[in-house]
């Protein structure tokens, strides 16, 4: 049986440098788009520990679910804010187990990997000229399309998305804890307390990887009906965990539902629970 632990894995998924960019086939092929908004496989990285008996890592699953879209990649014109959400891995057997993620952009120091988007970028630029470049002898084209010795401003615009002597490239890359229960707030709290440390320019108090010791060995589940407070690495972190007695967790902000569909789509979606119409959320 498992043991009482809080949390049984964390993982860490981004830019594998050996193997390079490779296409996201589940994302659908995107050649059309610029190589910026092109995505790209994400893989794990890394993850500890390497395998409990009690909840069996699944690689596909947890690399999928923590960086759905693939690798994103940025410049530093381009806004970087940290993401989060969470995810469900349900086996055959009906268990589950509860995933959170934060997804951050950091800067690519791979010459190979700046090198390659460079190429996929020039690529791309003699693609699209060959394309939309209108014949020699129609003035009326050259007109309509602003200049046919290809200077105009949108071009350079548009072809000069990434330049490697001139922009910095960053690239997504995401933390991640599975745990037994869906402690959303408290998981949260925990890796953006780790993702500050990393970018803070001042050390933790402790090395990084007595933290992650801790959360994975030492914080047990709290009780039902009791609460837990552990230390991250700015302060202290707190979860409970309703009693027998009371409603399931449920740790998720009900504001952001409201905020996200509204007042009148959120009365519509409980009439339909209550009518047990079947019903599809579909998003981005």
């Amino acid at each position: 049986s498992a043991p009482g632990r809080f949390a049984d894995y964390f993982v860490i998924c981004g830019l594998d440098t050996e193997t390079g960019l490779e296409p996201d086939e589940l994302s659908g092929e995107n050649f059309e788009q610029t190589p910026l908004r092109r995505t790209f496989k994400s893989k794990v990285l890394a993850r500890y520990p390497e395998n409990v008996e009690w909840n069996p890592f699944d690689q596909d699953a947890v690399g999928m679910l923590c960086m759905p879209k693939g690798l994103a990649f940025k410049t530093q014109a381009d806004c970087r804010e940290p993401q989060f959400h969470s995810f469900i891995i349900t086996r055959e057997d009906g268990s589950r187990t509860f995933g959170f993620s934060l997804t951050f952009f950091e800067e690519v120091t791979s010459k190979q990997i700046c090198s390659a988007m460079q190429t996929l970028y020039h690529m791309h630029n003699a693609e699209y000229d060959i394309l939309h470049t209108p014949p020699t002898n129609d003035k009326e084209s050259c007109s309509t399309a602003g200049d046919c010795n290809g200077t105009s401003v949108s071009k350079l615009q548009r072809f000069n998305s990434y330049d490697i002597s001139r922009d910095t490239l960053y690239v997504s890359k995401c933390i991640c804890l599975i745990t037994p229960m869906s402690f959303m707030k408290a998981c949260k709290k925990v890796l953006e307390q780790l993702h500050q440390a990393v970018t803070s320019p001042q050390p933790p108090p402790l090395p990084l990887e007595s933290y992650i010791y801790n959360i994975l060995y030492e914080v047990p589940l709290p009780p039902a009906g009791r609460s837990l407070k552990f230390s991250g690495v700015y302060g202290p972190i707190i979860c409970q965990r309703p009693s027998t007695n009371e409603l399931p967790l449920f740790d998720f902000p009900v504001k952001e539902v409201f905020e996200l569909l509204g007042v009148e789509n959120v009365v519509q979606l409980f009439t339909c629970a209550l009518l047990e119409f079947q019903i599809l959320l579909y998003s981005q």
